[in-house]
């Protein structure tokens, strides 16, 4: 075998052995969602789904009408909802597609381009003539840092199944915070409500009284302002329930029919004790995905 030879059959052989040393499926359409929902998952206990066609949209929005069909939606529900409906959530998920794909166009950067030619001569009094050319062009230097740059891609393409977790996480705990948020303002707007029926009647009472002259205009005056103090209260708190509810619906991905869901009229009792943990802070540092993220970010510098 000639020289040239060899250094063609290196020019092949060498990007497709590289190519071959990587694991990672970056061609996969759910390529890093498995280990990002995984991960969530671990935290939240709650499933997820990245919708990619429309039997996938189809399938989860009949889980979402069935999730709602209850007569009350506890906070656990609401949570399995928004993991489920919320659009924003479904962008995060897309950006995994996109890390794929960079990773994907990374390890294929390699690969020899093969150009074909044909050129004609002819001189004067001879007979013209043709040749077949071909070339094997390589970019060398992508060869020199085929592996370095296959580790950089890796490890972006797993910072974005980390921030794909890390907003799964955040969308469960803001929609168990807004859940919270809405029951309880619900609750206060109830009790201020009966307040002011309450206070309607002893309002009511203190003007027939003041009109028979057992009541003195100032007591009467007093029975009145409270009146008034409780049903603008009552109206506050009213437009925070309805405010609460609303950024619920909004965490949940709701619109339509669906926002007519009923929720708890008052919030669940309070754990008897509190669970007792030592390494509860090790723990919490050990698992914390954006110090994971940084990790890896100092890594690819």
């Amino acid at each position: 075998m000639t020289l040239r030879h060899i250094k063609l059959v290196c020019a092949l052989v060498l990007p497709l052995a590289a190519a071959g040393c990587v694991t990672t499926d970056y061609a996969a359409n759910d390529a890093g969602f498995t280990n990002a929902s995984l991960k969530s998952s671990e935290a939240t206990g709650k499933q997820t789904v990245w919708i990619q066609n429309q039997a996938q949209a189809q399938a989860t929005r009949d889980r979402v009408k069935a999730l709602l069909a209850r007569k009350t939606i506890d906070v656990e529900t609401a949570v399995q909802v928004a993991l489920l409906n919320n659009k924003g959530l479904q962008a995060s998920y897309a950006d995994l597609g996109d890390s794929a794909a960079d990773a994907w166009q990374t390890q294929l950067s390699v690969f020899p381009t093969f150009s074909v030619g044909v050129s004609g001569l002819g001189t004067p009094g001879l007979e013209a003539y043709r040749v077949l050319e071909g070339a094997i062009a390589a970019n060398i230097l992508a060869l020199a840092t085929y592996d370095r740059n296959i580790k950089l891609a890796d490890n972006r393409f797993r910072q974005v199944q980390l921030r794909a977790a890390i907003a799964t996480i955040s969308l469960a705990a803001d929609t168990r915070r807004a859940w919270i948020n809405a029951v309880a303002a619900s609750e206060n707007a109830d009790y201020l409500n009966q307040a002011k029926i309450a206070a309607d009647a002893s309002s009511e009472l203190a003007k027939k009284i003041g009109e028979a002259g057992s009541m003195p205009k100032g007591e009467q005056a007093r029975e009145h302002v409270f009146y008034a103090e409780l049903t603008g209260d009552t109206a506050k708190a009213r437009l925070t329930a309805k405010l609460a509810k609303e950024e619920l619906v909004r965490l949940m991905g709701l619109s339509g029919a669906d926002v007519d869901f009923q929720i708890p009229n008052r919030l669940p009792n309070l754990p008897k004790a509190l669970i007792k943990r030592d390494d509860i802070e090790a723990e919490a540092i050990h698992k914390r995905m954006d110090l994971q993220v940084s990790r890896l970010e100092l890594q690819a510098t």
